[in-house]
């Protein structure tokens, strides 16, 4: 019995918490029971109601609900006076109905209504309400850099609406994106309660119509990476079974861990997106980071809408042939930043006075007190680079001052001009930043100004070491303004003031300066602001940035290879092209683009990455500062071209192998003498990342071509995206 009446309570209570029209259909119930209690009461009461039913001229039907319902009713009975005797029991039966009508309509239905209007406004502030059908953008699930992305979309569309599906706190959300964006924009985003992979959330919020989706989750579990892989599979299915053609435009999905995203740059894996008309896009947190710094040079500030941090060149006013100095990046740590961060310049940083001078490499240096083991796994990672490039070694753990470089080979393959010939090294470097040993590491290598350009990255876990270290560097880093990056979690404004306050510090020569003497005279020297140097990145709300610009240009590097004539390696003539409407060429480099592999758009991208550090070359080849553009467009001579087409094959060597290509061994190339009759055959082997043109530019065929052919092509890229 008891068991059975909590079962009838288990129903009941579910009953009542469902949605307004079970509240509904339960009063509807309670009505028809209460109506038929009332017209039982008064056909047991005498007959003597029909008589007032008749004078009154209603319905004996009306009766019983009129008792119900009017709380006048009762009164208008119990005075009447028509010629008859209003019996006790019809007295009795009439209060009774009116109490139950009382009960049911000045309290059920006003709780009822009151109750309605409260689960309304919970199911709106939990997202249980469901607004948006089509034309908007989804992100999926919620992380801190999710306002980045919600600012990059009200950038692109001003009057786009966001649907953020998450299963965390509302509350918690909302006012996350308060401390982001005003009143007026926080209308446009539409918060909905559901879990990313499940596909029983995806037809409430029409994923099929959105313009497009953004797959992020909470980068900080542990099985990220594998949750959005499961999300896109899903996605997929679900549009699949739908017989509608329509489909979001793009697909972007974040990944954590750098392994995981280097896999889907290269492969397709999710060959179904592309099969269905969805461009899929991934996206890693560090990579993206890395963009901003090396490419973009602009952090954008979200606390302080409209302001940004300019990041500076690392490499001064830009390399020429003739330049004696090398690039140097220091990591301090061999963490997810530092490694991003690492790659991200060997794909970007490349000079011409590698041209002139192949010893002039850009050095990328980590210092790690698990330097030992962590290089192992870095040069695993990206062995075919190791293949052929040598790296260096010091372990400055100890006591020793001074500890041998040691060159470490073990991986290379390759022998003679077929090893060492890359633009980039990479050093590792075992101790403890904090030890004597680094310390003086870095004050010699910020006194060898003549020698390098120096930046500091100090990339650990802990966001406080990172500000312990940037504001206690050797002297020596800050008097010879060397760029320290520091990272941080959230906020940018402890950093960005102190080196504000010593920019305006150092403009002021005349407070800022102390005294010296040098051959027995005293002299006044200007001191440099201690902080003026120093460079916030890694905030979490300021993450992503997605480059449009970047984008175009990539298609267009992509349309002139689509398009060009390989029996001569000739890309189309300038006055096809000027011939061409501008606006027929962009269609066309997006529809060759829609179908290109995920590897070869990525080398597109990369390509298009280092065009402005090209152009910073190009602009101190012809004299000219870093900031005057008025000659991007100009043609380029025939020595510029050879240079720059140098530079580039540099760069795509370096390209392929952190990409998973890997040089041809013997047996493979097909440049390799008495392997020419095989040429077409082993010229698929690229299908499977054996790529011949791995190698020196001068070993290169006539295929060499295509670099000058590039570099010629690089004013009208830049006229281009300037239209």
């Amino acid at each position: 019995m008891n068991k059975s009446y909590s079962k009838i309570k288990l129903w009941f209570d579910r009953l009542l918490s469902k949605s307004l029209v079970e509240q509904l259909c339960i009063l509807a119930v309670a009505l028809l029971l209460a109506f038929g209690l009332s017209y039982a009461l008064l056909a047991m009461s005498w007959d003597c109601w029909h008589q007032f039913c008749d004078d009154k001229r209603l319905s004996y039907w009306l009766l019983p609900l009129y008792l119900l319902i009017d709380s006048n009713a009762l009164n208008n009975l119990y005075i009447y006076n028509g010629g008859y005797e209003v019996h006790g029991w019809l007295l009795v039966a009439s209060s009774i109905a009116f109490l139950i009508g009382a009960f049911l309509f000045n309290g059920a239905i006003i709780g009822l209504i009151t109750n309605a209007i409260e689960q309304r406004v919970d199911n709106h502030k939990e997202g249980r309400i469901h607004y948006l059908k089509s034309g908007h953008y989804v992100i999926m699930g919620y992380d801190p850099m999710v306002p980045s992305i919600i600012s990059y979309i009200f950038e692109r569309d001003k009057e786009a609406f966001v649907l953020l599906l998450s299963a965390a706190d509302s509350e918690m959300i909302r006012e996350s994106l308060r401390r982001a964006f005003d009143e007026t924009l926080l209308k446009r985003i539409i918060f909905n309660y559901g879990h990313r992979v499940s596909k029983d959330y995806y037809n409430d919020i029409h994923l099929e119509s959105a313009e497009q989706i953004y797959i992020v989750g909470l980068r900080t579990l542990p099985a990220h990476d594998a949750i959005n892989v499961e999300c896109v599979d899903n996605i997929c299915s679900y549009l699949q079974s739908l017989e509608t053609q329509d489909r979001p435009k793009r697909i972007v999905c974040v990944f954590e861990n750098m392994d995981t995203y280097a896999a889907f740059k290269t492969t397709e894996i999710f060959g179904k997106v592309k099969d269905l008309g969805i461009e899929f896009v991934p996206y890693n947190y560090f990579a993206g980071w890395a963009k901003q710094v090396f490419v973009d040079r602009c952090h954008k500030d979200m606390d302080y809408p409209g302001t940004s941090i300019q990041y500076p060149s690392l490499y001064g006013r830009g390399i020429v042939p003739e330049e004696t100095k090398y690039v140097h990046l220091v990591f301090v740590g061999t963490t997810n930043f530092g490694t991003a961060f690492a790659i991200e310049a060997a794909n970007v940083l490349h000079f011409p006075n590698f041209v002139k001078d192949p010893q002039k490499k850009t050095l990328i240096t980590f210092i790690d007190f698990n330097a030992d083991k962590e290089k192992d796994e870095f040069i695993t990672r990206y062995r075919h680079l190791f293949e052929i490039q040598s790296y260096s070694y010091r372990d400055l753990s100890g006591r020793m001052k001074e500890v041998p470089q040691n060159e470490g080979k073990e991986m290379v393959r390759f022998e003679g001009e077929d090893a060492d010939f890359l633009d980039v090294k990479f050093e590792f470097i075992k101790g403890d930043i904090f030890s004597a040993n680094v310390q003086e590491l870095l004050r010699g290598w910020a006194t060898d100004t003549e020698g390098q350009y120096l930046s500091i990255f100090l990339a650990l876990s802990d966001q406080r070491q990172n500000f312990a270290l940037g504001m206690n560097m050797p002297d020596e880093v800050y008097d010879h303004e060397i760029p320290v990056f520091i990272r941080q979690d959230r906020s940018d404004n402890f950093v960005s003031n102190l080196r504000e306050a010593d920019e305006s510090m150092r403009t002021n020569k005349k407070r800022n300066t102390y005294s010296v003497v040098d051959d027995g005279e005293l002299r006044q020297r200007v001191l440099g602001g201690r902080y003026a140097n120093i460079y916030p990145f890694g905030m979490n709300e300021t993450a992503y940035g997605a480059d449009e610009k970047t984008l175009e240009c990539a298609q267009l590097i992509n349309y002139l290879y689509m398009t060009a004539d390989y029996e001569q390696n000739k890309f189309q003539s300038f006055q096809v092209l000027d011939a061409l409407p501008a606006e027929q060429i962009r269609k066309e480099a997006a529809d060759f683009w829609s179908q290109l592999s995920v590897a070869l758009k990525w080398s597109n991208l990369y390509n298009a990455y280092t065009l402005n550090v090209k152009l910073d070359s190009l602009r101190a080849m012809r004299g000219l500062e870093p900031d005057d553009t008025s000659h991007d467009t100009q043609p380029l001579t025939d020595e510029e071209v050879e240079i720059m087409a140098r530079v580039e094959h540099a760069r795509w060597n370096v390209e392929k192998l952190l990409m998973g290509y890997r040089k041809p061994r013997p047996g493979e190339d097909k440049y390799a003498e008495g392997n020419e009759s095989f040429q077409a055959e082993l010229e698929q082997n690229k299908r499977r990342f054996i790529h011949h043109d791995i190698r020196p530019y001068d070993q290169l065929g006539s295929v060499k071509d295509l670099d000058k052919e590039f570099s010629r092509y690089i004013p009208w890229i830049v006229k281009m995206t300037e239209e």
